[in-house]
């Protein structure tokens, strides 16, 4: 077994990029300049592929199962840098059996330290079990860590506002209250997308008003801002707008 840590340090390091690493770093106020390499993340990708074909050629694993040495790199944690974390990832997201993935997700979403990790996330085996899924979902809404409740939020946009769409899930979103910045601009950009896909029905919760004024100002901003939504419902969606002075 290759150290597989050090062999992917190795491997980003060679695509380091200085310019972007300064420009990124300033889009993640909280993680550290030195834990930052600077990998554009197409370049990340490929080569989390390339190493996951790679390590399934070598150790011959079925379909369905982590690399061993891939596996290794996944149990060393907290990583020391950004990519790192960001190259495991996207090794989540080559999982194609769902307990596997929710285990791996399990191990390292508290360990996640920025809302680019994050978001990064989108096992596309997550949205072949969306009823197992929603129970989790539940869970990690629960949870006190805020990027293990954002996933939750974005596995919310990514994979219940198409066909899977219930009212009730916008209830859900509603429902979680934080003063975590990543945790309430994750709220307002599920609301956005939810006013562009399912209308009828998060527009309700905005004339409600029983969101944070924060929040529900933040989603109407990013709707107005949003191509899928009419000139004429956005001149509506403006009147929405909560004073900060009212409860």
């Amino acid at each position: 077994m290759k150290d597989m840590t050090k062999y992917i340090q190795d491997s980003l390091f060679a695509l380091q990029d200085e310019e972007y690493k300064s420009f990124h770093c300033r889009l993640m106020p909280t993680v550290e300049t030195d834990a930052v390499i600077g990998v554009r993340t197409p370049d990340l990708r490929k080569l989390a592929k390339k190493l996951w074909k790679e390590c399934k050629q070598d150790d011959k694993s079925s379909a369905e199962t982590i690399p061993q040495d891939i596996r290794y790199f996944m149990e060393q944690l907290p990583h020391k840098y950004y990519e790192e974390n960001n190259m495991h990832a996207v090794f989540i997201e080559q999982i194609k059996d769902y307990k596997t993935c929710i285990d791996a997700l399990e191990q390292f979403l508290p360990y996640v330290d920025n809302w680019a990790t994050c978001d990064i996330m989108s096992p596309k085996i997550l949205g072949k079990y969306t009823d197992e899924l929603l129970e989790k979902i539940k869970e990690w809404l629960c949870r006190s860590e805020t990027y293990v409740v954002r996933f939750a939020i974005g596995c919310l946009m990514r994979y219940y506002l198409d066909e899977n769409f219930k009212p009730e899930y916008l209830e859900l979103v509603a429902a979680v209250k934080s003063d975590e910045y990543y945790i309430n601009m994750m709220i307002a950009w599920y609301l956005a997308t939810a006013l562009a896909k399912q209308y009828p029905d998060t527009v309700k919760v905005l004339e409600d008003k029983c969101l944070a004024p924060w929040i529900q100002n933040k989603a109407i901003q990013k709707a107005v801002e949003s191509n899928r939504i009419s000139a004429e419902t956005k001149t509506y969606l403006r009147t929405l707008k909560i004073k900060q002075q009212e409860k």
